[in-house]
């Protein structure tokens, strides 16, 4: 069971990290980045066009994970 503070990243198999919770995201300068969701997909691939976030091409690049 998870509380509604608890934060959990799930990492899916050849795609994003699924952030849940009320996480605090941020850029490597400190800056904040605006989230407007509960959950967010993290991009893991490097190819989103709205980095940080995913947005789905992963798939047609046919990116792979280990995890």
């Amino acid at each position: 069971m998870t509380t509604s503070d608890e934060v959990t990243i799930t990492a899916y198999p050849d795609g994003p990290l699924l952030v849940r919770g009320a996480a605090s995201l941020q850029t490597v300068e400190g800056e904040p980045i605006e989230v407007t969701r509960r959950t967010v997909a993290l991009c893991r691939c490097g190819l989103s066009t709205i980095k940080p976030f995913c947005d789905g091409t992963h798939k047609a690049a046919g990116f792979r994970t280990d995890v």
